[in-house]
């Protein structure tokens, strides 16, 4: 090697490694003036400074605004890149309904106090934790107290996390859990069900009377407080998530919005017909009910009632819901859904963005850009086909993305 790039390459390693010792002090400074808050909280000295000692940001982490460096963004999450035929897999259904059977015995005395205190079927319970931990079996990859003072330091919802991270040192000093399995996601869920630490103490049950809530080890509270989070939420007992329907030729997929809501009897006179033969009661066909077609007039079709949206706010996502009501389903039938899905593919994220963005500059879009195809997005694109001539068919298509480049 040359003397000179010796030199540049020594000057360059003092100057990261400067920067990083100097970001690693501003970090720490920023941990230390939480205390404040903390002590507020009710967090104890020796707690604060026991859990924070030698923590570190884990810059590796999605979703956080680094100075200096591009904006990492969230990662491909699942429920927003996958088409519903890849997200709502048959087989991956049929192993977890057969699974959540399984456990349907197993936990019985436990989901039936669940069901009669809540209203909540033990069926949707189960596949909430189906879907987000399959079943205990998946360990989270994450420290959560790191997780969440990351992106307390540097996060995209900074405000939101520090109280957060402040709560989770909270849950540490009460002794509810060890910080060793306290793991968690990217974005600081933990337990079998998913929850943030603020979750736990607005939805948190002790089912199993033991004195304590734990999410991370008690079946019985885990599952107890994922339904006590749907009732607070707003969950309706004895009303079904969604109904799979049959659209009508003529369906004008620009209705698929939370908005326009009818009773299902009204859906139902317009031409939408519950699949293999379903009789609806009338007390069932005077419910609210809102279009969903995951796939724009491809694949199936579903009325949506209340507990759909429910469970919505449980993860914001259509394919989730969808995962989690028929998962719940195909532990007490094993039909899977009449109408198959179809071939589409979805685009990249950063193209869906781009069409959010000229959907909003020619207002028919006033939500989140986002790169999500959800609701709002395929609506509005329904929409855009319309006045632009194209099949209107509210699916986020290589064909719509360059009508809408021409027209820039």
């Amino acid at each position: 090697m040359r003397r000179g790039s010796a030199f540049s390459l020594l000057f360059l390693t003092i100057v990261f490694s400067s920067s990083a010792h100097a970001a690693d002090a501003a970090f720490t400074h920023f941990i230390a003036s939480l205390w404040p808050d903390a002590q507020k909280e009710g967090v104890s000295r020796t707690t604060f400074e026991r859990e924070t000692r030698g923590l570190e940001p884990d810059y590796k982490l999605p979703d956080l605004l680094l100075p200096g460096r591009p904006a990492t963004g969230a990662p491909a999450q699942a429920e927003f890149v996958q088409v519903p035929a890849d997200y709502v897999k048959e087989a991956s259904i049929a192993r977890l309904a057969a699974e959540g059977q399984r456990l349907l015995q197993k936990y019985r005395p436990s989901l039936d106090a669940i069901e009669q205190r809540f209203g909540v079927p033990a069926t949707v319970v189960l596949a909430i934790w189906g879907r987000e931990t399959d079943y205990g079996r998946y360990t989270l990859p994450y420290d959560l107290l790191r997780v969440l003072a990351t992106q307390a330091w540097v996060g995209r919802r900074k405000d939101q996390y520090r109280t957060e991270f402040i709560l989770a040192l909270k849950i540490l000093g009460e002794g509810n859990v060890t910080r060793k399995d306290m793991r968690s996601s990217w974005a600081g869920a933990t337990g079998l069900t998913q929850f943030l630490p603020s979750e736990f103490y607005k939805h948190g049950v002790d089912l199993d009377g033991d004195g304590r809530v734990d999410i991370w080890h008690s079946v019985p509270d885990a599952l107890a407080s994922a339904a006590q989070q749907l009732v607070n939420k707003g969950w309706q007992p004895g009303l079904r998530w969604a109904y799979e329907v049959r659209a009508p030729a003529n369906v004008d997929c620009t209705q698929g919005v939370p908005e326009v809501t009818r009773p299902i009897g009204d859906w139902l006179r317009a031409g939408f017909v519950p699949v293999r033969g379903q009789k609806l009661s009338a007390a069932e066909q005077a419910q609210p009910a809102s279009l969903l077609q995951p796939e724009g007039i491809y694949g199936p079709a579903f009325l949506t009632t209340k507990n759909y949206f429910v469970i919505k706010e449980y993860n914001f996502s259509d394919l989730y819901v969808l995962f989690v009501g028929h998962l719940s389903d195909r532990m007490t039938s094993p039909q899977p859904f009449a109408t198959p899905w179809s071939a589409s593919t979805q685009l990249r994220t950063i193209d869906v963005e781009a069409m959010q963005r000229h959907l909003t500059r020619i207002g028919l879009y006033s939500d989140k850009v986002d790169g999500k195809a959800g609701m709002k997005t395929r609506a509005a694109l329904g929409e855009f086909q319309k006045s632009a001539g194209l099949k209107v068919d509210c699916w986020p298509s290589e064909a719509v993305l360059r009508a809408m480049s021409a027209k820039r």
